[in-house]
């Protein structure tokens, strides 16, 4: 049944969802989702928790993944997934949209639209993608103190560090700041663009107990694994940030081709989602019955 008008709506906040999801054992899987219908796909397919990546809004909106988007857009994406799915959803927090004052409006901004985690790096505007080239990383302090303002401003929402500094600092300079981003009030670190599974097996050693978040993009700087062998290697989450975004745009591609070339998609059919399955999907037939259950025409009486 669709979240919005199902009797099973949890009591708990997003954040204590997650909260629990991440300290119940395993490796929590989340995948990225970059809109509502998305988000109802994968908690179909079983997932407990989903992403939403900066990259893949950025991209849907038709727009680089530089920092350009606002908070005011994001939440508006945070809005439809968690509403959807009632799921709670770890958010691309990006640099924080600013000082410290702006990430404490971000953590307020997002836990109200419904997030149930956040993360934040270190690179300094214009930011990049973490696997891309010639990122520049935030004084290690002034991170720190993006960190502690977060951790004041949340009431439940689970807060992720994230560094970029292993591409430039090395695994030494990563570890330092991840450090020192979980003494200011980080709950977990994700270590952006490790590149061997040796990289990945080490920081998790000398980061000890803290969770740790791994990320299994494609056509990045780290080499494919799954979700058991980053859970071996000592990770408690793992995101597929832009997987989704990548899939569907590839298929829109394929059917804006077919529509030029054969005048029509009578040659895709076969590929496309039927109405009864979207329906099926949306609850389109629960929201019905819901709404027959609440609209009545009453007849007036005659005066």
């Amino acid at each position: 049944m669709p979240y919005l008008i199902a009797a099973d709506v949890p009591q708990s906040s997003a954040g204590q969802r997650f909260r629990s999801l991440v300290q119940s054992g395993g490796i929590v899987q989340l995948p990225g989702t970059h809109n509502g219908m998305a988000a109802l796909q994968a908690k179909a397919a079983g997932f407990k928790g989903l992403y939403l990546s900066g990259a893949a809004m950025s991209a849907s909106m038709g727009l680089p993944d530089l920092g350009i988007i606002t908070v005011d857009d994001v939440a508006f994406f945070i809005r439809q997934i968690a509403r959807a799915s009632g799921l709670p959803v770890v958010v691309d927090g990006d640099t924080g949209y600013g000082e410290v004052l702006n990430v404490m409006h971000m953590v307020r901004c997002f836990e109200d639209a419904g997030a149930g985690a956040v993360h934040i790096e270190d690179q300094i505007l214009p930011k990049k993608c973490g696997h891309l080239n010639d990122k520049r990383l935030a004084n290690a302090r002034d991170m720190a103190a993006k960190v502690a303002a977060a951790a004041r401003a949340r009431r439940d929402l689970y807060l992720i560090a994230r560094t970029d500094a292993a591409a430039s600092e090395g695994l030494d300079g990563a570890v330092a700041r991840a450090k020192l981003y979980v003494e200011a009030g980080a709950d977990a670190i994700f270590p952006e663009a490790l590149t061997s599974g040796e990289m990945f097996r080490e920081f998790a050693r000398r980061m000890g107990e803290v969770p740790l978040l791994a990320n299994m993009t494609e056509f990045g700087r780290t080499p494919f694994f799954t979700a058991s062998e980053f859970q071996d290697m000592g990770y408690r989450m793992v995101i597929w940030p832009v997987s989704s975004l990548r899939i569907a745009n590839k298929a829109q591609a394929n059917l804006f081709a077919a529509l030029k070339r054969d005048g029509g998609a009578h040659n895709l059919v076969s590929e496309m989602q039927t109405r009864a399955e979207l329906y099926e999907l949306i609850g389109l037939k629960e929201y019905e019955s819901l709404d027959a259950s609440i609209v009545q025409t009453i007849v007036p009486e005659a005066s």
